[in-house]
């Protein structure tokens, strides 16, 4: 009798083995297998399991997962550009900038009479086309002995990383033995801020009857504080030839060198006072001569720097 249960026993003892084994197997089947198939089987388990509005969208490209549902759309940030956003560099936009680098009065000293002399320039326009315009004004200098004026309108064009490139047009007017001169000229130059903070503008000008003569000019801004300001100003003209009307003469016609030392209320608003040597040379000299002026000047000046 004993003989006969045993063999069932033993038949049932591994049948509840196996039973138990089995399900262990399957787990560390599933665990050893590839992330890309258990990623496979995770996924199709998860797009079974859903089913109507609520079901899932796989984009096997992407990586992306969507779900979509009746009231709402929800996706992940989108890292393209919004319509209408403004441009992250605004260099279209047209401004306007005017600049009174100079306005000043000269009193008095020795031969040379009390005198003015003003430095005016701006531009409209962007970063890299501007129309720009000038305009000059002195009196009782040793390059001028009566008073002289002029006016440019000039195209200015971006070339470089300091530079632009200016074309355009220039008036010149003055008193030459009691009457008004005046005569067109046409302009090319460059004007820009140099490397150390230099503001550098060279000129070549032509007037109507074909008469060649050039301009180069330097400033230097030193700060003192953060509201006294020294500025360095240097500027030459020279000539190709002899315009006795403009008392101009060929060659070197003359060399300024100046410093003035202004003191900021506003950065767009300041009040200077300085002084300026300046000398005319060779033919120039002696037309500054013939009409009552004086060739060699130091002067003391007072005067306003501003820009808006």
């Amino acid at each position: 009798m004993s003989i006969r249960i045993l063999p069932r026993g033993i038949v049932l003892i591994g049948l509840l083995g196996v039973a138990i084994s089995a399900p262990i197997a399957s787990a560390e089947s599933q665990a050893i297998r590839s992330p890309t198939e258990n990623a496979y089987h995770s996924d199709a388990f998860t797009e079974l399991t859903m089913s109507g509005p609520q079901r899932q969208a796989i984009d096997p490209e992407a990586k992306s997962v969507t779900l979509l549902s009746s009231r709402e759309e929800r996706t992940l940030p989108n890292l393209s550009p919004e319509k209408g956003w403004p441009s992250p560099v605004n260099d279209r936009e047209n401004r306007l900038f005017t600049l009174i680098d100079v306005l000043e009065y000269r009193p008095k000293t020795g031969r040379a009479e009390a005198g003015y002399r003003w430095d005016i320039e701006g531009w409209y326009g962007g970063d890299y086309n501007r129309l720009w315009f000038k305009s000059e004004g002195q009196q009782g200098t040793a390059f001028k002995a009566g008073y002289d004026l002029d006016f440019e309108l000039l195209y200015g064009r971006f070339i470089r990383k300091y530079y632009d490139f200016q074309i355009g047009s220039r008036v010149e007017t003055q008193t030459f033995r009691g009457d008004n001169v005046t005569r067109g000229l046409g302009m090319i130059g460059i004007q820009g801020l140099v490397p150390y903070d230099y503001e550098l503008e060279v000129a070549l000008f032509i007037d109507q009857n074909g008469a060649v003569s050039g301009r180069l000019s330097f400033t230097k801004d030193f700060l003192l504080t953060q509201r006294l300001i020294l500025q360095g100003r240097f500027e030459t003209n020279v000539a190709v030839q002899r315009v006795e009307q403009f008392t101009t003469g060929s060659g070197l016609n003359n060399l300024e060198f100046g410093a003035r030392l202004r003191y900021e209320i506003r950065r767009e608003f300041a009040p200077y006072i300085g002084f300026s040597m300046d000398k005319s040379f060779f033919e120039t000299a002696d037309l500054v001569r013939q009409v009552g002026g004086d060739p060699s000047q130091i002067r003391f000046v007072a005067g306003l720097r501003a820009w808006f």
